[in-house]
């Protein structure tokens, strides 16, 4: 037996690790992509923050308090502009315009700062209003906006202030560096998980096997001695390698370009992690890589060729993400071991455990077993398409 299943795997590790191509796209390519066109979006988005924070922003503004101008010159790089002897239709066109020397129009009533002062919360007349006109398709003149409100609100609250939040130094958030890194880390990893061992899978399994019956080999295999078993085991086995080495390239791309991509978050460490998380996590990994090739297997034996396999395969995909994303809403992590008896939502919400620092090990060992009883399962399904002439010889 043990002979039969290592001479189909060394069958397909010969095909994938020969062709260069294949390894190319399947093992490097994926992790290197990752890892640059995260770095790309997050070196982006950081230098667009950096840039805001230095940009001097143009405020037009009719009847400005001088009590409003000081606090704005103490919180932000503004440069306020008189528009009294403006048409207020002109300065409205260069915010439309998005003219990179209007990012906001503000207009003060004539005695705002007396009206203020003057005006009782009690009386049912209307509160001086200020208006407050920009763009919100123009970063910069968002920015003024978001500015300016800051502004008023910090004047409206020195004028009343009976009390403070937050004003002495000290430290109020209580969340630790673990806390924000297993925040982080179970929500984003499982779902990226679950799409980068899939997309794997996906690169192997159709053309291993529906690949071999448009091509004709698959016949060639299946009149020789040996049990279709062992033919349906050694393909599995063989493929879950590979599908995990392309996943462990995508898995390393990720959590390298994590840094990048968050802008260098303080706080976000993996070292938070132990050896027993990464092993429980390479049990998890290992079962549901079994359990995603047993069923792209099954579809690829079914299908006539290796397009109509990728067909049917990608809306399984499509439906492995959405359970990637119940890591993200606490109201669909259920921690009863039942629902760990579901295949693929098992191992998603195993790992959001394992990140969160969380870990049910009962539930791990519930996923664990659940999930080599559905490889065992696809096995036999697979076995039986194999003896299949019907199935494996349809045109």
């Amino acid at each position: 037996m043990r002979n039969n299943i290592w001479t189909v795997m060394k069958k397909e590790f010969t095909r994938f690790f020969t062709d260069k191509r294949m390894v190319l796209t399947t093992l490097i390519m994926p992790g290197l992509m990752i890892y640059f066109l995260y770095s790309f979006m997050g070196n982006g988005i950081s230098s667009q923050f950096e840039s805001a924070e230095d940009e001097v922003l143009t405020v037009y503004a009719e009847n400005l308090p001088e009590e409003i101008e000081t606090i704005a010159n103490q919180m932000a790089n503004v440069k306020f502009v008189d528009a009294s002897d403006s048409k207020k239709e002109n300065i409205l066109e260069k915010l439309k315009e998005c003219d990179e020397n209007c990012d906001l129009f503000a207009v003060f009533p004539e005695n705002f700062v007396e009206e203020a002062q003057a005006y009782d919360t009690k009386s049912e007349e209307a509160a001086p209003n200020v208006a407050l006109y920009y763009n919100s398709t123009e970063t910069d003149s968002s920015a003024a906006y978001s500015m300016m409100q800051t502004v008023l609100d910090t004047y409206e609250a020195s004028m009343a202030n009976k009390f403070d939040i937050n004003a002495e130094e000290d430290t109020y958030d209580q969340a630790t560096e673990e806390d924000l890194t297993a925040m982080m880390f179970s929500m984003m990893v499982p779902m990226l998980m679950m799409v980068f061992l899939f997309s794997g899978c996906m690169a192997v399994a159709p053309e291993s096997i529906a690949g071999e019956k448009e091509r004709g080999t698959i016949a060639t295999l299946l009149v020789t001695p040996m049990k279709r078993s062992h033919l349906a085991l050694g393909k599995l086995l063989s493929l879950s390698v590979i599908a995990i080495l392309s996943g462990c390239s995508s898995f390393l791309g990720t959590m390298l370009s994590l840094p990048n991509l968050m802008g260098g978050a303080e706080g976000v460490n993996a070292s938070v992690y132990g050896v027993k998380d990464y092993i429980l996590l390479l049990f998890i990994i290992l079962s549901t890589v079994l359990v995603i090739i047993s069923l792209i297997s099954i579809v690829s034996a079914f299908a006539k060729n290796v397009k109509e396999a990728t067909g049917w395969v990608t809306p399984i995909m499509i439906v492995s993400m959405l359970i990637g994303v119940t890591s993200m809403i606490d109201s669909l992590c259920k921690t009863e071991p039942v629902w760990f008896l579901i295949p693929l939502y098992n191992s998603v919400q195993c790992m959001n455990g394992i990140f969160s620092l969380n870990v049910n090990l009962t539930n791990v060992l519930v996923t664990v077993g659940a999930n080599f009883c559905y490889a065992a399962i696809g096995v036999f399904v697979l076995t039986k398409m194999f003896n299949s002439e019907k199935v494996m010889f349809s045109k």
